[in-house]
């Protein structure tokens, strides 16, 4: 997939950045996709083990300030 140049609602320049999380004492981290539902684990937060999950990569628009996010690469667990 070819990254966003134009953003989709003021054809602003867009570029490429990271929405940041938080983890166990506030280690910033990437964001990821997780398929399914949240179910709460009480070990881990939320069960992921055996889900399909993707690397989030999100652009934003210079002008307008639109973020658009996109999962395309697998991670492998």
């Amino acid at each position: 997939m070819a990254a966003p140049t134009e953003c989709l609602r003021c054809k602003g320049p867009m570029h490429q950045g990271l929405v940041l999380d938080h983890a166990a004492y506030s280690y910033g981290i990437a964001q990821q996709w997780v398929e399914g539902t949240p179910t709460s684990s009480i070990w881990s937060g939320l069960k992921t083990k055996g889900r399909e999950s993707y690397k989030v990569h999100t652009y934003r628009c210079d002008r307008c300030g639109y973020l658009e996010s996109y999962g395309t690469e697998p991670i492998d667990q």
